[in-house]
């Protein structure tokens, strides 16, 4: 075999190598790496292509492919990078996850998907409107629900909740409660009003509270 065979045959074998990150740069446009290749050979400014839509920041030792154009280790590219240390495990056939090393998760599963958040919180910024569709129900497991603003509902129901914990107790603390054109139905209900004024076209319906007599016209007496 002559010198340019050989020559050829070297840089085909050097085409295609694994690689360990050692330092990542994420400000350009194009993320690069230092990596280590075989016999301790290290290359600077190395770029990482990633799929459109998905990025992410290996940290140092995650394991990549180093592909080296025309076979020439001087320009080399980083395609696919892993970390075995911090890989979701143990996932069925079909299954997706998207994941990092603090143990955050989106979970594709057979039976459904599954969010982790890790003790971390999460936040929806930056939209109009979220519109969930659910053609059972929707179920919060949560100590509280807070809303900054207004809260509509066709419907609304209080108690019922199965794996519900504690008293159904609806509480408001100052604001005001509008009702326009509404039937109210009370059965078995005992409603207590403490320090509270109820007003009814105008006029108090509390202990002052007086109203005509179906027999001679008149008003009746204040509640005792």
């Amino acid at each position: 075999m002559d010198r340019t065979s050989v020559s050829a045959l070297g840089r085909m074998r050097r085409m295609l190598t694994r690689v360990v990150l050692k330092l990542v740069d994420d400000g350009l446009k194009m993320q690069a790496h230092q990596v280590e290749a075989y016999d301790g050979l290290v290359r600077d400014k190395v770029e990482h292509f990633q799929h459109y839509g998905f990025t992410s920041v290996p940290f140092p030792g995650a394991e990549g492919v180093g592909l080296s154009i025309g076979g020439s280790t001087n320009h080399m590219v980083v395609l696919n990078v892993d970390d075995r240390r911090y890989r979701m495990k143990g996932l069925e056939g079909g299954e997706v996850a998207i994941y990092d090393d603090q143990g955050q998760s989106v979970h594709l599963t057979r039976q459904g998907i599954v969010v982790k958040g890790a003790g971390l919180p999460m936040v929806f910024e930056d939209t109009p409107s979220i519109t969930m569709k659910a053609s059972a129900f929707i179920r919060l497991e949560t100590p509280r629900v807070e809303a900054t603003q207004l809260i509509q509902s066709m419907q609304l129901t209080a108690g019922g909740v199965t794996g519900g914990l504690g008293p159904v107790v609806a509480t408001m603390s100052g604001g005001t409660v509008n009702f326009n054109n509404v039937v109210s139905n009370y059965q078995g209900c005992t409603t207590t009003y403490n320090g509270s004024t109820i007003d009814s076209d105008g006029l108090p319906i509390d202990h002052r509270h007086r109203h005509l007599e179906h027999d001679a016209g008149g008003l009746s007496d204040p509640p005792s």
